[in-house]
Order: C-alpha cells, then sequence, then structure tokens
C-alpha cells in the first residue's frame, strides 16, 4: 500500500481548471508538511506549492501564485490542488509528497506516483 495515491489530473483547454487530490495513508499525515511537485518530460522536478501540518502556512512557486491554491483536510487525510486559468506550460506529471522534517526542509519523505494534467492551447 502506497503512502500517498493522487488522483484529478486530465485534459483540459487553456484557461480551464482541475482539482488535484491526494489521499495520505499509513503515517501520521496532521503532523507533516506536504506539498506538490510537478514534472515535465525531460525536466527536472519541481516544486508547486507546499503547506504547513495545520494548513495555516503556504507558500507557492512564482509561476502558479494566483492560479493555484493548495489547501488539505486533516480529519480526512487529504490535500488537494485547485488549479486555475491552466496554461499549456502547466503540463506535466503532478506529484504530491509529504513529510520533509521542517516546514522548510527539501527531502520529503514520502511520495505519490503522480496524475497527468495535460493543457491544450
Amino acid at each position: 500500500q502506497v503512502p500517498l495515491v493522487e488522483s484529478g489530473g486530465g485534459s483540459v483547454e487553456s484557461g480551464g481548471s482541475l482539482r488535484l487530490s491526494c489521499s495520505a495513508s499509513r503515517f501520521t499525515y496532521g503532523s507533516c508538511t506536504m506539498g506538490w511537485f510537478l514534472q515535465a518530460p525531460g525536466k527536472e522536478r519541481v516544486e508547486v506549492a507546499r503547506i504547513s501540518s495545520g494548513g495555516s502556512t503556504t507558500d507557492y512557486a512564482d509561476s502558479v501564485k494566483g492560479r493555484f491554491t493548495i489547501s488539505r483536510d486533516n480529519p480526512k487525510n487529504m490535500l488537494y490542488l485547485e488549479m486555475n486559468n491552466l496554461k499549456p506550460e502547466d503540463t506535466a506529471m503532478y506529484m504530491c509528497a509529504a513529510c520533509p522534517g521542517s516546514y522548510s526542509g527539501h527531502t520529503f519523505r514520502y511520495w505519490g506516483q503522480g496524475t497527468q494534467v495535460t493543457v491544450s492551447s
């Protein structure tokens, strides 16, 4: 059983919206910072957003500020990424991750397998 499972990806036109979900199991989800990452073909993995364990602190990559919103529902062990005004350059595999050791940590301990987002122009 994998600790993180993403869903909600798909194909949309430019300007469209998607909501990604990540379900967590097998660890104490509520005590961990969590994040969303993307990886486009042939490119390095990039952090999109992260959220503190209680949800009070969030940070975003400049490229998604004002368009994406990260949130979490701890009682349901769920992490979300609301993506609006999608652009073709947002096309990538999106993965959730958990437990970087501290809020600003760089090494996330747990990873999902990802969900594909494709944005057409």
